[in-house]
């Protein structure tokens, strides 16, 4: 059993590093819209990205590109790279403050893992935010006065919030098991996330204090990575088809799911494609709570 829980925890700190570089892939973002369910191909290129998020003025897409952070236009034309130079090595869990002001992002250092730092947006340095590592960002409150994480302290995952201008980090979840993937409702009344608490991956939330953990999805996916919509009425999500032992590795079968809160059932929002790591680790809904981005990937 012992061996078997050091894989999964190898498996886990593999796919929780920066951008992977992957040969023979060719990679495509997609948005896709949650009521028609139209779908636009922005970008397909012989190159492998990842972690889409939607800009909160609604004018570019942010991907993850070689530990590098790139602005894609809808037109598929890049914008460049943001700070490059300033920043560099940045995994996919990056994103943008709801007032748009503040980036917020997970940065590989040293072969020991991930810690967070903030940058204002209109430029300057980067702030270290998490002392310890290893501490992997997801979700920012709608006031802009907590991030909230995982990280690994002694032999546990879980989630943590901190104040944005740093200080000490409080520990929202105690159950065994990986909890991962946080993210604060547009309201700010809760936070959501997935936990493998129950043996399976599963999506929960609970009250922004960490009080109230309910559970989410009882069915037979790995449920991963729940994004709130701006109207606090449903939730983005992925799944994978096979059960992946509390990872969430790159190259498999998934799909794109959506929850709406009201009756707390999953309906398909894509077919069965090659993805996982990458596609939807963080926040991509467009400000109009319409649109969603995402990245799927072919093999070649």
């Amino acid at each position: 059993m012992k061996k078997i829980a050091l894989v999964c925890l190898l498996l886990l700190l593999g796919t929780k590093g920066f951008a992977q570089t992957q040969e023979n892939i060719m990679s495509e973002l997609v948005i896709l819209n949650v009521v028609t369910g139209e779908e636009r191909s922005v970008l397909r290129q012989n190159r492998h990205f990842e972690a889409p998020n939607w800009s909160r003025d609604g004018g570019y897409l942010l991907i993850n590109a070689g530990g590098l952070l790139e602005k894609i236009d809808f037109n598929g034309r890049s914008l460049g790279f943001l700070y490059e130079g300033v920043i560099s090595t940045v995994n996919n869990d990056h994103g943008l403050s709801f007032d748009g002001k503040t980036l917020v992002f997970s940065k590989n250092e040293k072969g020991l893992g991930s810690r967070i730092y903030t940058l204002p947006m209109e430029g300057g340095q980067p702030k270290l935010i998490t002392q310890e590592y290893p501490s992997y960002w997801h979700g920012i409150s709608p006031d802009g006065k907590y991030l909230a994480y995982c990280a690994k302290r002694g032999e546990e995952w879980d989630i943590y919030v901190i104040p944005t201008t740093g200080g000490d980090e409080i520990r929202l979840t105690n159950a065994q098991g990986l909890d991962d993937g946080p993210e604060y409702s547009y309201d700010g009344q809760w936070i959501y996330f997935n936990s493998h608490r129950t043996g399976r991956m599963h999506l929960f939330r609970m009250k922004a204090d960490g009080s109230d953990q309910e559970q989410l999805t009882f069915d037979e996916l790995d449920n991963w990575f729940p994004h709130p919509s701006p109207d606090n009425q449903s939730l983005i999500y992925i799944s994978y088809l096979e059960d992946q032992k509390g990872a969430h590795p790159f190259g498999k079968d998934v799909k794109l799911r959506i929850m709406h809160l009201r009756d707390k059932k999953g309906v398909d929002l894509t077919a069965p494609f090659y993805g996982g790591q990458g596609t939807i680790n963080v926040h991509s809904w467009s400000p109009d709570g319409k649109w969603i981005a995402y990245v799927r990937y072919y093999k070649l």
